[in-house]
């Protein structure tokens, strides 16, 4: 398995990431995934019990059952990037079902989608696959085009399909964030009491957070604060983009920052900017997972082990990857995402 991913990272690649140590914030400290996750980590919160049972299942689940690690796939992109954008290059997905098929096939802990593309299988499939259902997109048809999260569902829709989950997206930064923030603050609340676990897509959304031509949207500390902004309102699991860039407060010249974040508790090492993401998690105690990013054709393959190698090492918590996968045919989505799981089972994959 270690030399599959060898080959697919690049010797030089491979070397970079699987040999690298990370001496900025020790392993030590964190608390890294694992099988007995909510025993360990989850169960000493107020969660409830029925949370509880919610995360173990989407931990129990697919190739990574038993591993404390996730490999979910997320189909939101219909309204978020428009369904002739994101299913245009495999019109296969325009079928609703065939997205949770894809899932299945690919033996994923779980799919994450909208309230039409699940509620549409629900009594098929929800017994079969832990669903998880996007409760908020932002919408592409309005013109000016504008960047907001509304909300397209309710918690209990989700929790009367079968739903084991419920994730949500929050642009911090943007000027409507305030109010997404109260609006998803409610949400999580009333799911964590019907029984379910919570997925934040915590994104930056703000055009001054693009300065000198440097996007800051992916810089490891703006996105650490909004990690640490979604756990404060009790999302179980963050969904965040791999850290590009840093020094996005000291560039832009706002909010509070210390030296000391790039000095001492981040490098320039990508494992090391993630690290830095998972420490705004409470050091791991909500797990990470990272976005797989968008499908660039032939690269997809390496670019997808790549992003799972660096939050394998850096403590995080698994991959959520979805236009790598499903615009290309379904044998090669599910083979990718294979590979992305091959990572979080390879045991010479290791926490740096």
């Amino acid at each position: 398995m270690i030399n599959s991913i060898v080959k697919n990272l690049g010797d030089s690649a491979a070397t970079f990431l699987l040999g690298h140590t990370c001496s900025t914030i020790d392993k030590s400290l964190l608390h890294l995934p694992g099988p007995d996750a909510v025993d360990r980590i989850y169960a000493l919160s107020d969660r409830p019990t029925p949370v509880l049972r919610a995360i173990q299942s989407l931990i129990g689940s697919g190739r990574l059952g038993g591993t404390g690690y996730l490999s979910i796939l997320p189909v939101d992109q219909g309204i978020e990037h428009s369904a002739a954008a994101s299913f245009a290059p495999n019109p296969l997905y325009f079928d609703s079902e065939n997205i949770v098929k894809l899932a299945l096939e690919a033996g994923c802990n779980a799919v994450a989608s909208t309230l039409g593309v699940l509620g549409s299988v629900a009594r098929k499939y929800a017994h079969k696959i832990p669903f998880i259902l996007k409760i908020n997109h932002n919408e592409l048809l309005s013109l000016p085009a504008r960047s907001d999260q509304s909300l397209f569902a309710t918690v209990d829709q989700a929790r009367d399909m079968g739903c084991v989950a419920v994730g949500a997206t929050i642009y911090f930064g943007s000027p409507e964030s305030a109010r997404q923030i109260w609006e998803i603050s409610q949400a999580f609340a009333r799911a964590h009491e019907l029984g379910m676990c919570t997925i934040l897509w915590c994104y930056l959304r703000n055009p001054a957070f693009v300065k000198d031509g440097v996007d800051y949207h992916t810089a490891a500390d703006l996105t650490g604060q909004a990690n640490h902004l979604g756990v404060t309102i009790q999302a179980d699991i963050i969904k965040q983009k791999l850290p590009t860039v840093n020094g996005g407060y000291t560039a832009i010249g706002f909010g509070k920052t210390d030296p000391r974040v790039y000095s001492q508790l981040t490098s320039d090492h990508p494992i090391d900017l993630t690290r830095y993401q998972v420490a705004n998690c409470y050091m791991g105690r909500m797990g990470l997972i990272n976005s797989g990013g968008p499908s660039e054709g032939a690269s997809d393959l390496a670019e997808a082990v790549r992003t799972a190698v660096i939050n394998k090492r850096a403590g995080g918590m698994g991959l959520i990857s979805g236009r790598k996968a499903f615009q290309r045919p379904m044998k090669d989505g599910v083979a990718l995402l294979h590979a992305i799981q091959d990572v979080y089972l390879c045991p010479e994959v290791t926490v740096a």
